[in-house]
């Protein structure tokens, strides 16, 4: 919007109106359903929640609990700049991208005759898919502990590592590659660090979780949890 302020009729109304929604529309099933499956890791591997934690409280400057933060004044606190900090919190929400993709299966239309990199050929019109979450567990690519829930193995020295996203293609690849991939981390990075400050999260004892597999990976019948302030 400032781009066309800058360059006038660079966009119509309609269109940044088009751009907003298409943000808004594709960013809003996927980003809620990443959160439900990583509050699900979490119960799983308490340990995880522990160390957002302490990675929150040392980024943000909140060590000292006796002072009683309330939610304001700890959202105060969360920018831009201190959640590009939280390499640790970024990596365990990466980790639940691998395992339980929101987008678990896609697929592209051929627009002219080609030879994929595997020596295959494809004529125009053909339809290709691929699917998200088989790679995100393929020991080939992810190693023997493929199956594990790991936030480690994206840290190197405590700083995150992205991986290729042709090996890790939650937001697709190339040209194609997701518009909204850094405001979805920031939204869910946002939401997750207040959650796991303040709350505890535990599976409901006998409550199962299924995915249901649609255009997205929801949870059947959702998460049902227990929370309890830290």
């Amino acid at each position: 919007m400032l781009y066309n302020k800058e360059q006038p009729d660079a966009f119509t109304d309609r269109e940044l109106q088009d751009a907003i929604l298409n943000f808004v529309i594709a960013g809003r099933d996927t980003s809620a359903i990443t959160l439900s499956w990583f509050i699900f890791c979490i119960c799983n591997y308490p340990d995880v929640a522990d160390r957002v934690f302490e990675e929150m409280s040392d980024v943000l400057g909140l060590q000292d609990s006796s002072q009683g933060y309330t939610s304001e004044e700890v959202a105060k606190r969360i920018t831009y700049e201190t959640l590009g900090k939280m390499h640790y919190l970024h990596a365990a929400l990466t980790e639940t991208l691998r395992l339980y993709p929101p987008v678990p299966r896609d697929g592209k239309e051929v627009a002219e005759d080609d030879i994929l990199p595997d020596g295959t050929r494809v004529k125009q019109g053909d339809r290709v898919a691929y699917v998200p979450y088989s790679m995100g567990r393929m020991k080939i690519l992810w190693g023997k502990d493929a199956l594990t829930y790991n936030p480690d193995r994206w840290l190197r020295d405590g700083i995150f590592q992205p991986e290729s996203p042709f090996k890790f293609s939650a937001f697709q690849a190339g040209p194609r590659i997701c518009l909204g991939k850094e405001s979805a981390y920031l939204q869910m990075k946002m939401t997750a660090a207040l959650l796991l400050y303040f709350f505890r999260f535990s599976v409901v004892p006998d409550h199962v979780v299924h995915y249901r597999v649609m255009l997205v990976m929801p949870m059947v019948n959702g998460l049902l949890v227990r929370i309890s302030l830290r």
